[in-house]
């Protein structure tokens, strides 16, 4: 498998084949931010709502392939306020079921990790279910549960669950200012 940063013009045209991934994300039960069903013409929209801010650079997009598709994909939205350029946060990690327990999840943090810390980034956050599948996989690649917060957001069924914040430190710390 083969994991890349992509372009605003690269996702524009990876919509379709990531809208799929997405849509099958969540009809396994991830609770990546929709509810389920998740129609692909939804997903596909909600991709295409991502092109600007890559082109902006306020988000990456990192995609991973199995052959010639699209087997996972993980995000890193970048703050814009001075005061927290040292900071990112890791959104919508993503595996197709089919891709699963095959250490791409791992592939993809690690991706993120090398590419932040050579920009610069020192701190990284993000938030997951709790007691998801997803809290293995940050607690072993040395992410720190920082603290839950309950009925955060609704899974896919719409149950509401708790969220976990985790936070891992990258890179050298930089001076603020």
């Amino acid at each position: 498998m083969i994991v890349g940063r992509v372009d605003e013009h690269r996702l524009n045209a990876l919509v379709e084949e990531l809208a799929g991934l997405l849509a099958d994300t969540v009809g396994g039960g991830a609770s990546v931010g929709f509810l389920a069903p998740l129609g692909h013409a939804e997903a596909a929209a909600w991709w295409r709502g991502r092109v600007a801010a890559v082109a902006a650079g306020r988000l990456a997009v990192w995609v991973a392939y199995e052959g010639e598709r699209v087997a996972g994909t993980v995000s890193l939205a970048l703050p814009d306020k001075p005061n927290s350029r040292h900071r990112a946060e890791l959104v919508k990690l993503m595996v197709a079921r089919r891709a699963r327990g095959r250490g791409l999840g791992r592939r993809l943090l690690a991706a993120v990790e090398e590419a932040a810390a050579a920009a610069g980034v020192t701190l990284l956050h993000l938030d997951t279910e709790t007691d998801s599948p997803a809290e293995h996989l940050y607690r072993s690649a040395g992410w720190t549960r920082a603290g839950t917060i309950p009925d955060y957001a609704a899974d896919p069924g719409g149950r509401l669950r708790s969220t976990t914040l985790y936070y891992k430190r990258i890179g050298a710390p930089a001076a603020a200012g």
